[in-house]
């Protein structure tokens, strides 16, 4: 790990220009000089391997005691403190009760050490599993260092994503909390050197394209304060489902996070999020077409699992994910639709 300055931010405002200050203007804030730790949980890990090299580190534990640090919920919605600890999220009666996938996602997720450290802010902008990534020794990572190649097209890919990739990386978006999230159509509050905005969470990650080193939309000094999950009628009648190659402590290499009003056994609304294989949060807008006004049929399902997948890209080792993808979406919303919502 490299030499950096460590600072305490007992406000908002003086982590953003301490955050502001060590980053300057640069375009590319998660790989910025100055960052923000809460958990710490994927900072310190990657500073450790020499993959990010911070000359700042600005602790913003102390904002939990601001509205960061709570969660609260009423008949219009949830809303998320982004220092709120995953394991405090995922235990919270509401949240257990009326979003049932979001308390899902979040206890499929790391250990149960971990979550009791990681921050619902901080888990959103975790950065992918990719060995390539990861790995100092390979230069060509154009998400590490920008227009050195790719290892993952021609290398060992089967974690990787087949759906939102580009030329330049394939590397999947690790989390879960993200995909229950932008099924149930949240917004992200978000504080800057400039002002306050609040954004749908479906526009904080930016598909790799010709930039995928530049992974989010926030800009310099930036820091996500909450998240905001509107109530609807498919919130409660929601899942999350993660299918990986052990059941314990270990990515996704498919999940799907689904929520349903249905109606007399008709869809009269849908909502599906796709893990595991794609390069960020993923919404399956094109599945949600095929289902919603329907009756819940095997047909529709099915119909709804190939939509998904239509523009899919895999590569030599990760082809098998198209199928698993689709059977994993099939498997959450038929178990979506048999739960029992109590009155």
């Amino acid at each position: 790990m490299r030499p950096f300055e460590f600072t305490r931010a007992d406000t908002a405002d003086n982590a953003i220009k301490a955050q502001f200050a060590a980053g300057g203007e640069t375009p590319d804030p998660v790989n910025a000089s100055g960052q923000y730790l809460a958990g710490g949980t994927t900072l310190i890990d990657l500073m450790k391997l020499d993959v990010m090299r911070p000359s700042r580190i600005i602790d913003i534990n102390a904002l939990r005691q601001s509205k960061l640090g709570r969660i609260e919920a009423d008949d219009k919605g949830l809303t998320l403190g982004a220092l709120v600890r995953m394991s405090d999220a995922a235990d919270h009666e509401s949240v257990r009760q009326q979003y049932p996938v979001i308390s899902q996602a979040l206890l499929l997720a790391a250990s149960a050490q971990l979550r009791n450290m990681a921050t619902l802010g901080g888990n959103v902008l975790q950065r992918t599993r990719c060995t390539y990534f990861r790995d100092v020794s390979y230069a060509n990572c154009n998400k590490r260092n920008p227009d050195s190649g790719c290892a993952a097209l021609d290398g060992v890919n089967r974690p990787h994503a087949v759906l939102g990739t580009s030329e330049r990386c394939i590397a999947a978006y690790p989390g879960d909390f993200a995909q229950a999230l932008i099924a149930l159509d949240a917004a992200v509050d978000i504080a800057g050197p400039r002002k306050e905005r609040r954004i749908a969470f479906a526009d904080l990650h930016r598909l790799p394209g010709n930039t995928p080193h530049i992974e989010t939309t926030l800009t310099p000094g930036e820091l996500i304060t909450g998240f905001y999950v509107p109530a609807g009628p498919w919130t409660r009648r929601s899942l999350f489902l993660k299918i990986r190659d052990r059941q314990s402590y270990e990515f996704a290499l498919a999940s799907a996070a689904v929520a349903l009003d249905l109606d007399d056994g008709r869809i009269r609304q849908a909502r599906i999020a796709l893990g595991g294989v794609s390069t960020k949060p993923w919404r399956a807008l094109a599945a949600e077409e095929r289902l919603i006004g329907n009756p819940f049929s095997e047909d529709a399902v099915q119909a709804a699992a190939e939509a998904a997948f239509t523009d899919a890209k895999p590569r030599e080792h990760n082809a098998f994910k198209v199928e698993l993808g689709k059977r994993t979406l099939v498997r959450a919303l038929k178990q979506v639709a048999a739960m029992e919502i109590p009155t």
